[in-house]
């Protein structure tokens, strides 16, 4: 069969690959001229910035597209597992590092915050099975198929529902678990991983901890951006075709069918046609006289993200890979989120590349990737808020390590909802699509294929399971799985 893929982010980028692999003839229409979407990668006066997600988890979700491909992934891809997760920081002073063996995540916890490291593993405990009984069906599986809720697997883990916190907040678990607030606050914070809050997301969300400290976190050599081209090098390998800086404008349908796209003046024809596109835009540009889910479409969106890249002219030992500087109240952070503000103090997140990979800037400077969460994009004063934003960061950030942060930035690029709308189509800059607020949210994500529009199938982090690399790149799986069994 011929397949037409419309965008080249990590999912359209592993799409490519399964379909190739099965032996179709694949094409890949990205409007940027560069691979990846928003795991893309910059140059700026001497330093190197991912652009965009920064954390690396489940590696061998990258690997199995090697080795459907019949190729060793070491030849091409190579990691490492990181033994500090993160290093948290507040604003009295405390300091804790975040190992990934839970044993000593747990001592940690207990010397710096005074709480018995066995809450720690019970958190983990409950995090672990959480995800052994629900993860593999509800992430490795369409959850829009009959088939899949009639598995025994999927009966027996339905019947468990009272004990995987469906109907609780994220925050009362982690209270009842953990008890010391800076913990809470602490495990609170793998909410925003995929962009929902965590007194309103349900708890079985706390399933995201596992993925750190059991499954584990990993570093790619090269940087994030290693990712994208490893695997669209395996795409070209296996025949795909690419058509960079050509952006497609409708979705040809005939009879109910998806049949091809329109591309400029040209037509393609294609037995079946892959959308990476955020749904939202698939739907109201690329298929403008179809019928469109609304409620679907309509529902919240997650948050977004204001990011400053910044070159500087220190390296500071007590950094690592990731960073976090927490806010004072991060409740009332998330009710701004909420309301479409920014809070005064936020929480600031640094990655920091150049720990793991030197050369990604000067000797004796790093590269700061300085990220706070912020509401998707509703007509804010964008302009004035990252001005703002921007000082607060500087101060509070400066304050905490003891420096005149300001007097260190060598260089600066901006990224805020806008731009991220603009540059990845991601509707009003939302980073995973909707939000996972409410209990049922992640069975009202959209389907990985068309209910109405035969032949028509979607992948990427706006639809099921979600967004962040390991589920992108499981919705590929999930296309190719319900695409052989249409």
């Amino acid at each position: 069969m011929r397949i037409g893929i419309i965008g080249a982010g990590i999912a359209g980028l592993a799409s490519a690959v399964r379909m190739a692999v099965q032996g179709h003839e694949v094409e890949v229409f990205e409007a940027n001229d560069y691979p990846g979407g928003k795991l893309s990668q910059f140059d700026l006066q001497g330093y190197r910035f991912d652009a965009g997600p920064s954390l690396f988890t489940m590696p061998q979700y990258v690997d199995d597209l090697f080795r459907l491909a019949g190729e060793d992934p070491l030849e091409h891809f190579q990691y490492d597992r990181l033994d500090t997760v993160c290093h948290y920081f507040w604003e009295d002073g405390t300091r804790l590092n975040a190992y990934a063996d839970p044993t000593a995540f747990g001592k940690e916890v207990e010397d710096k915050l005074g709480v018995p490291a066995d809450r720690v593993h019970t958190a983990l405990s409950d995090s672990a099975y959480k995800y052994e009984l629900t993860g593999r069906i509800f992430l490795e599986k369409s959850l829009h198929r009959l088939s899949t809720w009639t598995n025994a697997k999927v009966l027996k883990a339905m019947l468990k529902i009272p004990g995987l916190d469906l109907f609780t907040s994220m925050n009362r678990v982690n209270e009842r678990l953990l008890q010391e607030p800076k913990l809470v606050q602490l495990f609170n914070r793998f909410a925003t991983y995929n962009g929902s809050n965590p007194y309103k997301a349900p708890g079985l969300l706390s399933i995201i901890p596992h993925f750190e400290h059991k499954i584990g976190a990993y570093f790619p050599r090269g940087g994030m951006n290693a990712i994208t081209q490893a695997i669209y090098d395996l795409a070209v390998r296996k025949g795909v075709t690419f058509h960079m800086g050509q952006p497609v404008d409708r979705i040809l349908v005939e009879n109910g069918r998806a049949v091809g796209l329109q591309v400029g003046e040209a037509q393609h024809h294609y037995d079946r046609i892959i959308s990476n596109m955020d749904v939202f835009f698939t739907y109201k540009k690329l298929l403008p006289d179809a019928r469109h889910p609304q409620l679907t479409l309509k529902q919240q969106k997650s948050t977004s993200a204001l990011i400053f890249y910044w070159g500087i002219r220190h390296s500071f030992e007590e950094l690592g890979l990731h960073n976090i500087f927490f806010s004072e109240d991060y409740k009332q952070e998330f009710a701004l989120l909420e309301a479409g503000e920014v809070y005064e103090d936020p929480t600031v997140y640094v990655n920091i590349s150049s720990k793991c990979e030197p050369g990604d800037a000067p000797e004796g400077h790093e590269n700061w990737f300085t990220m706070i969460n912020v509401p998707y994009d509703s007509g804010q004063d964008w302009d004035a808020i990252i001005d703002r934003a921007r000082e607060q960061v500087i101060q509070k950030v400066g304050r905490i390590l003891g420096v005149d942060l300001k007097s260190l930035i060598v260089c600066e690029d901006i990224l805020d909802p806008r731009s991220i709308e603009s540059k990845t189509r991601s509707h009003l800059g939302a980073l995973y699509g909707t939000s996972s607020n409410n209990r049922m949210a992640a069975f009202m994500r959209h389907a990985n294929f068309s209910n109405r529009i035969r032949n028509l199938y979607f992948c990427g982090g706006s639809v099921h399971p979600g967004g962040g690399i390991p589920l992108c790149l499981l919705s590929a799986k999930i296309v190719e799985d319900v695409m052989e069994a249409a």
